[in-house]
């Protein structure tokens, strides 16, 4: 058996450790519970969404060689904004398909049209705004910008999100899914960006994790009567 302050070392470092690390424990835990309870298509916001929807289809629209911009065609969409075609070329300019006009981006009265077509029928509009930037906690980061945020009068505070660039639906975000947003930088312990799992810290506090553990094991282990009456009868 170890001696006695071997044993008493074994017993603080279990306890600090302990300690230092339970409040991180605590929301490890606390994520995962909320994160297997909760249904991710929910999350996702598909319950505000009108699922049912699907674009126009057109005819009378213009040939590739009518399309008049300064670059090379490499990739080209057909897309409906407020009822009407629309090529997205390049990823770069928005062209209206059946006059070949360059369209500058969408208006706001388009914008809600996107948002009306996608979302539930039942939500009623609280207001419309222009998002240009982001930080890195923003409910809207890493998509396309600018974007117009339509916010809608409900206890969830539900907004969608529809790129002024293309007329894109982007996402809608609402109260539970920024519960889940909180909870997953808890769980990654990414307090920058949120989504990376390789951070130092994350690293660092499963290490101390695995750690603790083992030396709960050992300190079982160094003060349990059952071994150590194993080892004095062997010896």
């Amino acid at each position: 058996m170890v001696k006695r302050t071997t044993a008493v070392k074994i017993r603080k470092a279990h306890r600090y450790l302990g300690l230092f690390l339970g409040i991180q424990f605590i929301m490890w835990t606390a994520s995962g519970l909320y994160f297997s309870w909760t249904d991710i298509d929910e999350i996702h916001g598909d319950h505000f969404r009108n699922m049912e929807y699907e674009p126009m289809a057109f005819n009378d629209l213009i040939g590739l060689s009518q399309i008049d911009v300064t670059d090379n065609i490499s990739a080209i969409s057909l897309k409906e904004i407020a009822g009407k075609p629309y090529y997205w070329i390049n990823n770069k300019f928005l062209v209206d398909a059946r006059t070949g006009k360059l369209k500058e981006g969408i208006t706001e009265e388009e914008a809600l049209q996107v948002a009306q077509n996608q979302m539930s029928p039942d939500l009623k509009v609280k207001g419309v705004e222009v998002l240009s930037e982001t930080d890195k906690h923003h409910e809207y980061r890493e998509k396309k910008l600018p974007a117009y945020v339509i916010s809608y009068d409900s206890p969830e505070d539900i907004k969608a999100y529809v790129s002024v660039e293309d007329g894109s639906f982007q996402t809608v975000r609402h109260r539970n899914w920024r519960w889940f947003d909180f909870l997953w930088m808890t769980h990654t312990m990414d307090y920058e960006g949120r989504d990376d799992f390789n951070t130092t810290v994350l690293r660092a506090f499963s290490l101390l994790g695995l750690i603790t553990v083992l030396s709960g094991f050992l300190l079982w282990f160094t003060s349990s009567p059952s071994v150590r009456k194993l080892i004095q009868r062997k010896k």
